[in-house]
């Protein structure tokens, strides 16, 4: 059972997908319940997984491997760390939120709609748990598809547009990526004379790579990595993607894809390459610095509510690259739990947006005012989901950015407080682009009287949706050690990785 766990979670998902091509279009009922009820399969093998993990082990667990292509010694290698399986808890957790997220809104071509969703589901998780390098880069294009059909099918006005810029971007990060993965296994073969893509192989020859070559390959992975995250200032695809994806897609996008990057930063960029990743660590720490900071301030003078949450998404993933590449053990314990926290916050800004969209067919803030008197309970979700995104102490955001920032300002890599004390502003700029926003939407008086009639409180379904969430919301915020002691080995392997290679700068 141990060795194909996460094998049937990446097959369950793909012959759901499959299976739900089958059905006849007119059975949107039974399409919509096929979906769900695969998609909570698939999270209760990751609870079975987690179940199975030993946390205080450093090593990958739950192993699977199958040579695949003999000839170049390619396998189909997976299994997990502390790191990779808290993002396949969360993408597993997010995906059936989002089948009943879309319960009513997605109407048309519902059956290509499930199965767009569950392929990319299992592409995310693929990402997640691959082992091979090759293997892992099939699976990051593979995700690529469904959500280009989802954002160019199902999305607003300008989704042409918007799938077709999100595409691209990728795209041209990915081939880059492949060109270094190329690189690195013929590097290998060079030295221990085997061709090899698997990845615990590739982490011993690693400290042997010249720094002229480490530098070339660290650029081609990071930049792939980067554009997806996105970091300043190649964060240009994101807003599009955001406003013109539905609301499904909007939430897997900010909850789940955009922590691919920062995931692969994590995995690949700072054990495979370290001395490249110490060399350049403060040069990026500035970009990230720059997107906290620039992508509060274009949060700020947003008119729509969706386009403000896509550009906070900005201004989050920010502090999650600037605590990777600071390099301690708090400030990347930090990043890893905020990629948790922004998908869990930013999600339910998202559905909650989405849940008045469906309603008016409106997302302009000037268009609302005074809705607390009209939909108390959706203002209250709202506010918890809102001050999440701040911050606020005793809500999950709060602990990742305290970890980020501690981590940051004692960091030996970027040596300098300015990089904590110019992050820490982002902090204030979000408290004051959310609060705004919340205090236009929400309180004064009704001034629309289009409000009246077509604004309804949240129903049943849609309390299903945010409860779960809102319940990880306050258990991070209050009690972060079950989350935090599920890594840390994994975040202490690393940086020792490292610190064998350069500097021994872990403390």
């Amino acid at each position: 059972m141990n060795t194909i766990i996460l094998t049937m979670l990446l097959a369950i998902p793909i012959l759901g997908g499959l299976l739900v091509l089958f059905l006849k279009d007119e059975q949107k009922k039974l399409i919509r319940w096929f979906g769900l009820i695969v998609s909570l399969i698939t999270f209760f093998i990751s609870l079975i997984a987690l179940q199975k993990f030993d946390s205080a082990n450093p090593n990958f667990q739950l192993i699977h491997q199958i040579i695949w292509i003999k000839s170049l010694n390619i396998s189909y290698l997976v299994g997990v760390d502390g790191i990779s399986l808290i993002l396949v808890l969360l993408t597993t957790f997010l995906t059936p939120l989002t089948f009943l997220s879309t319960w009513k809104a997605i109407d048309k071509k519902l059956k290509m709609f499930t199965f767009s969703m569950l392929l990319l589901e299992a592409g995310m998780i693929g990402v997640f748990i691959s082992l091979d390098v090759f293997l892992f880069y099939i699976f990051w294009e593979m995700m690529l598809i469904p959500m280009y059909f989802i954002i160019g099918i199902w999305g607003g006005e300008r989704r042409i547009y918007a799938a077709v810029k999100f595409f691209i971007f990728t795209m041209f990060g990915s081939l880059l990526m492949l060109v270094a993965i190329i690189w690195l296994a013929v590097y290998s073969s060079g030295m221990n004379g085997i061709f090899t893509t698997n990845l615990i192989e590739l982490y011993k020859i690693s400290p042997t790579i010249p720094m002229q070559i480490q530098s070339w390959m660290f650029g081609a992975f990071f930049l792939s990595f980067a554009i997806k995250v996105p970091l300043f200032p190649l964060h240009t695809w994101l807003p599009d993607a955001h406003v013109e994806a539905p609301t499904a897609g909007s939430v897997i996008l900010a909850g789940v894809l955009l922590k691919m990057g920062t995931y692969g930063l994590v995995r690949f960029c700072l054990p495979l390459f370290p001395q490249a990743a110490v060399n350049y660590a403060p040069i990026i720490s500035v970009f990230a610095v720059i997107g906290v900071i620039y992508g509060a301030l274009v949060s700020m003078v947003q008119t729509d509510m969706k386009k403000l949450v896509a550009y906070s998404s900005v201004s989050h993933l920010g502090f999650v690259v600037l605590g990777i590449f600071a390099m301690t053990v708090e400030s990347v314990q930090g990043a890893v739990i905020q990629m948790v926290n922004h998908g869990l916050s930013t999600g339910a800004l998202f559905l909650l947006v989405g849940v008045v969209y469906e309603r008016t067919h409106k997302r302009e803030i000037a268009f609302y005012g005074g809705i607390a008197k009209l939909v108390p309970l959706f203002s209250t979700a709202l506010m918890i989901a809102m001050l999440s995104s701040v911050g606020l102490p005793g809500l999950n955001g709060f602990i990742g950015e305290f970890l980020i920032l501690i981590g940051s300002f004692k960091s030996p890599v970027l040596n300098s407080f300015w990089f904590t004390a110019f992050a820490a502003t982002g902090v204030i700029f979000a408290a004051v682009y959310l609060l705004w926003m919340y205090q236009r939407v929400v309180f004064g008086k009704v001034t629309n009287p289009v409000l009246e009639k077509e604004l309804t409180d949240l129903n049943k379904r849609e309390f299903v949706v945010l409860i779960p969430i809102f319940i990880f919301i306050v258990w991070i915020g209050i009690y972060p050690s079950t989350f935090l002691n599920l890594t840390e080995p994994s975040v202490k392997n690393i940086l020792q990785q490292i610190s064998q290679t350069t500097v021994n700068f872990l403390k």
